[in-house]
């Protein structure tokens, strides 16, 4: 059909034939459709006329008394049925929409917000919106900042500070802070100390993810060098993930300065022990696109409603976490 026929055809026509052929059995009664319709029968019957001049087709024989559906009538019924259907689908999905309560988010994560809030994270936003697909990815941080230009993610999760932190496409907001533990093997002789201070590491060999994944270890680094040494490294293996350097530590390769939440992860052989007398720590942030949400707080009509609901989610579990940290 084209669209100049689609701008002769009207909704009113439409209506009033479905409600004719509403009637049942094969015979269609115009004077009965005309009363529910409360309109007149001859108007009833001009206006279904003109459908029929619109679509060039005969939809009723009207030889017979009463008139009956013609093959293309009844043709026309079942297609416009399936029309009906899927108009009303499209107006409760766009209203849906509307609400950020459909569609897909493809979220990147790393270790430190799965070890803390992304459980809470996941359940609240799925409760509030159960038909939303959420797909989570792990990448590094420059698969991340990669996927966010290129559009194929949509938000993720990354520590502060970061190297694309002054990348003007991007907003990040910090959204939790994180301390650091150290990791030792159980049978090391740290592991009697309930506080470790950062000189005690001074000979020991420290495991920790490359800095090029992971470069807010940097500033762990100069911790060292404000205290007049360097630490020094296992260079021999070198791991992103967090379960496998605490395998290195366990294996006895060394000890790991890791955030506070890897003691989520009980690993045989790794026991935990706080650092003394050190204020480095770093954060927690969420990130995306400048140009899917401009402003959390005064989002514009072309805004991801959907990021809008998902970041709202974050901002309400980490303060809860801050809350009940306090």
């Amino acid at each position: 059909m084209t669209l100049k026929i689609w701008n002769q055809l009207e909704m009113r026509q439409l209506q009033y034939f479905m409600e004719l052929v509403a009637e049942t059995g094969e015979q269609k009664s115009f004077s009965k459709a005309a009363v529910r319709l409360d309109v007149e029968q001859s108007y009833l019957s001009k206006t279904i006329a003109a459908l029929e001049a619109a679509l060039s087709v005969e939809l009723f024989d009207r030889s017979r008394r009463p008139p009956v559906l013609t093959v293309a009538g009844k043709v026309f019924f079942t297609e416009l049925r399936i029309a009906i259907t899927a108009l009303e689908q499209a107006v409760k999905h766009s209203q849906e929409a509307s609400r950020g309560e459909i569609g897909k988010l493809v979220v990147v994560v790393n270790t430190a917000i799965a070890n803390s809030l992304l459980p809470d994270i996941l359940k609240t936003f799925r409760n509030r919106y159960p038909k939303v697909e959420l797909e989570l990815r792990a990448m590094t941080n420059e698969e991340m900042m990669q996927g966010l230009r290129d559009t194929s993610i949509n938000v993720g999760f990354e520590h502060l500070p970061n190297p694309y932190s002054d990348d003007s496409t991007l907003n990040f907001l910090p959204i939790v802070q994180e301390s650091f533990v150290v990791a030792l093997p159980e049978s090391h002789p740290l592991a009697a100390l309930e506080y470790i201070p950062l000189e005690a590491l001074k000979y020991e060999h420290l495991i920790l993810p490359p800095l090029d994944a992971v470069p807010s270890y940097k500033v762990l680094l100069s911790q060292f060098e404000l205290r007049g040494f360097k630490a020094t490294l296992l260079e021999t293996v070198k791991a992103t993930w967090m379960v496998i350097n605490l395998s290195l530590v366990a294996a006895g390769a060394g000890v790991s300065i890791l955030p506070d939440n890897v003691q989520t992860l009980q690993r045989q052989g790794v026991v935990y022990r706080e650092l003394q007398d050190i204020s480095f720590a770093r954060q927690i942030a969420v990130v995306w696109r400048r140009a899917d949400l401009k402003d959390l707080l005064q989002p514009a009509p072309t805004d991801s409603i959907l990021l809008r609901q998902f970041l709202i989610v974050v901002q309400e579990i980490a303060k809860r976490c801050a809350s009940s940290a306090d």
